[in-house]
């Protein structure tokens, strides 16, 4: 245990829209509670700048690089037995990104029932630890996309809001239906990094609270 009273062998995993500061929180948590972090590969993705070009094209092939990504810090945290702060859940690919893909013509049905068998293959593994709890982050559309424009990165800010608009859309009815683990939703302004790392105080302590309710009814 720590200060907070989170386990040490927690996964906390941090989810929400593109641009909403997942990483952040990321690098922010695992110091407060010295966790090991766990990122999505995107500066070394051979498919990123493609897919943005044409969605078309190398969506399936995006997802299904996330998706071996993802799996293999599954299988690194299970190794490590867990204490991890993870940016990104794989459910997210699934159930939001692929699905939408595949819903507006973008990637054909054949390949997304391939994605989905293989998903569904690696979720059945022992190397899949579910997180204790996923941290829900909140916040305005155009806080997203406020956030998009200032982190600079040319592909999301060339690419049509039309785009944003749908997945922050997905993202809020993706939440309220998700049920693989528990839920902390948090409002990014209810904390400020800028400020001070201790501003994070009262998110642990719902986290806290959430894995303690959870593992006093489902204990490892």
């Amino acid at each position: 245990m720590n200060n907070y009273g989170i386990p040490q062998d927690a996964v906390i995993t941090i989810a929400g829209t593109v641009g909403v500061g997942k990483s952040s929180l990321t690098r922010a948590l695992a110091k407060k509670l010295n966790f090991r972090t766990s990122f999505e590969n995107v500066d070394h993705n051979p498919y990123l700048d493609k897919f943005y070009d044409d969605f078309e094209r190398w969506s399936f092939h995006l997802q299904i690089y996330f998706l071996a990504e993802r799996f293999k810090e599954q299988k690194r945290m299970f190794e490590y037995g867990g204490g991890f702060i993870q940016d990104r859940s794989i459910y997210e690919d699934v159930d939001i990104f692929a699905k939408m893909h595949e819903e507006q013509g973008t990637m054909s049905k054949e390949d997304f029932e391939t994605y989905s068998q293989l998903f569904d293959a690696m979720v059945m593994t022992p190397y899949f630890p579910k997180p204790d709890v996923l941290v829900y982050l909140e916040c305005d559309y155009d806080e997203v996309i406020d956030r998009i424009h200032q982190r600079g990165r040319q592909m999301e800010i060339d690419t049509d809001p039309e785009y944003w608009k749908k997945l922050f859309r997905r993202y809020d009815e993706w939440i309220y239906n998700f049920n693989a683990c528990p839920v902390v939703r948090v409002n990014i302004n209810e904390y400020d990094l800028h400020e001070s790392l201790d501003t994070l105080d009262p998110v642990l302590d719902k986290i806290a609270n959430i894995i303690k309710i959870h593992r006093e009814v489902d204990p490892r």
